[in-house]
């Protein structure tokens, strides 16, 4: 009997394999991808550490301790990279709520499938661009020369034409205007795919006690996409102290008369390794913003888990 039983549960356990080794092979070009992006490159965190010769390499160059990152909080941009890339984030992320909610609860009350898939889609639309190709758009509005905005609004009405990439003030602006055009249909779909998942009872019982449309909105819809927003709080400050790259970089065309405005710490980070090879200083200002993230992240995850254990992350 003991022989019978190994022999049913070796074949079983051949069995599961059999079923689930398809699985395995289907994830493993996601995980060698995720392996040689992600977590390969983590020991380049030592150059931070070192005085990077490239002659010499990683491990042969010699070590400079913290005095990269005592050069990096020394500079006069510390401050400005610091500023700009947490007060854009937390803007986006209100602005980028307030709308996606908006646009999710307003589909929602659609009635037509087909109509409804193609606002859908053209709300999408914008967010499987290239920031490349969102920057020419961005040039075509607000070239000095022939943008749609001096030729066909300011020069008609015999205003002056602007030179908008060497106007600070309008930037902030701006960025948060191509920022909620370009991410608002990501965070919709999010949040209208939580508003289908809702119970239709409680909205047949607030019809039945009276409730117009906008009561069973603000006492029903909205309560119940709480979870939804505060997991994507808390994803967003894991993400607080990084940046889009191609909306900083690509839509000011990199003007240095805007870096006030729009120079974050990755662009900082982007122009110490690329204009002034300065391999230590980008390497720290890197490992200080990924540290500070995850500070973040816990710190947010723990604040929420405190008050509203089911929303965690962990």
């Amino acid at each position: 009997m003991a022989g019978t039983d190994a022999y049913f549960q070796k074949n079983k356990k051949k069995e599961k394999w059999r079923r689930i080794l398809p699985f395995y092979i289907l994830a493993l070009p996601g995980i060698i991808y995720l392996l040689i992006n992600n977590y390969i490159p983590i020991y380049g965190m030592v150059i931070a550490f070192k005085k990077f010769n490239i002659q010499k390499g990683i491990f042969g160059s010699d070590w400079y301790g913290l005095k990269n990152f005592e050069f990096l909080f020394k500079t006069n941009d510390a401050w400005i990279i610091t500023r700009n890339t947490i007060c854009y984030n937390i803007v986006f992320f209100i602005v980028g709520t307030f709308l996606a909610v908006t646009l999710a609860i307003l589909l929602n009350e659609l009635k037509g499938k087909i109509y409804s898939k193609i606002c859908q889609s053209l709300t999408l639309l914008p967010f499987l661009m290239s920031w490349v190709v969102v920057s020419y758009l961005g040039y075509a509005f607000l070239s000095s020369e022939s943008g749609l905005i001096n030729k066909s609004i300011l020069e008609p009405l015999g205003l002056e034409k602007m030179n908008w990439y060497q106007e600070i003030k309008y930037w902030p602006y701006i960025l948060v205007l191509i920022n909620a055009w370009k991410g608002v249909g990501y965070s919709m779909i999010i949040y209208l795919s939580s508003i289908v998942g809702i119970n239709q009872d409680y909205y047949e019982a607030a019809l039945i006690d009276g409730s117009n449309k906008w009561q069973q909105i603000t006492k029903i819809t909205l309560p119940l996409l709480k979870p939804t927003v505060l997991t994507l709080l808390i994803l967003s400050l894991g993400q607080i102290f990084r940046s889009d790259f191609g909306l900083f970089y690509q839509i000011p065309r990199n003007s240095g008369a805007l870096f006030p405005v729009t120079r974050t710490l990755d662009v900082y980070v982007y122009q110490a390794l690329m204009k002034n090879s300065n391999y230590g200083m980008s390497s720290a200002a890197s490992v200080y913003q990924s540290v500070v993230c995850f500070i973040c992240l816990v710190g947010a995850n723990l604040v929420i888990k405190k008050y509203r254990p089911e929303s965690a992350l962990f």
